[in-house]
């Protein structure tokens, strides 16, 4: 083995591997890069992974993984990257490891992509009734005249309102520049500059839910987003408005939403809830207003590949001696999903 050749090995949770990294992926290691065992390491304390481990200069994690603290890099004397074929390191890179220099890679961005696709499509469908008005037809059997239903549909001029300049929300907001739509955001941590950047116009939470027609939720799940959709809140949305959340149920009062739900005054596309399974009692899944999904707004199916490619690019860009594209840095930390 060459002096330049570096060593990659895999770790994630039973069955995860087989489902996000195909043969061909891994093929596509380049000559700098060996794998050092197609078989990920699902824990960190076996006899083989600790021999893994010994030799590990690129750790590639999936979903699941175990958690890389001190007393695993104490076996890793040579790991210098943990690259993540996922979404959010939190649940298994200690602080320890940002401490001894180690780099951090996640697919996050990636990931992000087709949340934005489901919530431009959700937001189309929105602001057409298209949900609304097959469900009239579904029921009736009858002709229908849509415009009569809902005379203010189309997304003409329409104003949409983005909460959460987040990967995601970034992606979305990057979607919908197409649409002759009016898109505001609000975010505490984005400045009128940034925002002037995005194309999009940057307004106070409360402006935002009084005044949009469509309101699609881009918050990470933190202590400080817990509930920040409150009753206030959802009783300012306007009556006939949609509230879109791909984000997690545990950032809306999920009470006062159905509340207003069952009033018919709101539509409402929930692709995520708290508990993650509703109750079979639960008024959101008879309710006509709702349009509800499993989940099913990330990465899924043929999706799943491009989180693989996000990792196995940021390997190669390592042995190119090349920065991480998509690097997590401690700081970040305490404001991101």
């Amino acid at each position: 083995m060459s002096p330049e050749m570096l060593n990659v090995s895999l770790a994630m949770g039973p069955g995860v591997a087989p489902r996000i990294f195909s043969t061909r992926s891994l093929e596509s290691l380049n000559a700098g890069l060996r794998l050092l065992s197609p078989e990920p390491m699902e824990e960190f304390t076996s006899s083989r992974s600790r021999g893994l481990l010994a030799e590990t200069d690129i750790l590639i994690t999936g979903w699941n993984c175990a958690t890389v603290d001190a007393a695993v890099l104490d076996t890793a004397p040579r790991l210098r990257h943990i690259l993540h074929a996922g979404g959010t390191v939190k649940h298994h890179v200690d602080g320890e490891c940002w401490t001894r220099g180690i780099q951090v890679s996640t697919a996050a961005d990636a990931n992000a992509i087709p949340v934005a696709e489901y919530a431009l499509a959700m937001i189309l469908l929105a602001n057409k009734r298209v949900l609304q008005i097959a469900r009239t037809l579904h029921r009736d059997k009858t002709p229908v005249e849509p415009d009569g239903l809902f005379p203010d549909m189309g997304n003409y001029g329409k104003r949409v309102g983005i909460i959460g300049a987040s990967k995601i929300g970034r992606h979305v907001i990057r979607l919908l520049k197409p649409f002759e739509l009016d898109v505001v955001v609000a975010d505490p941590y984005l400045g009128p500059d940034e925002a002037a950047n995005l194309g999009v116009q940057l307004v106070g939470l409360e402006e935002l839910i009084e005044s949009s027609d469509v309101v699609s939720l881009h918050a990470p799940s933190l202590p400080t987003t817990l509930n920040m959709i409150n009753a206030g809140l959802i009783a300012r949305l306007r009556t006939g408005s949609t509230f879109i959340n791909t984000a997690r149920g545990e950032l809306v009062d999920q009470d006062a939403l159905l509340a207003r739900l069952e009033r018919h005054e709101l539509f409402a596309v929930l692709d995520v809830t708290t508990p993650w399974v509703l109750p079979m009692d639960s008024g959101f899944y008879s309710n006509p207003n709702v349009l509800l999904t499993p989940h099913l707004a990330g990465s899924l199916g043929s999706e799943l590949e491009r989180l693989a490619a996000t990792a196995v690019a940021e390997a190669h860009r390592i042995s190119r001696g090349e920065p991480l594209r998509f690097p997590v840095r401690v700081e970040d930390l305490a404001f991101t999903a």
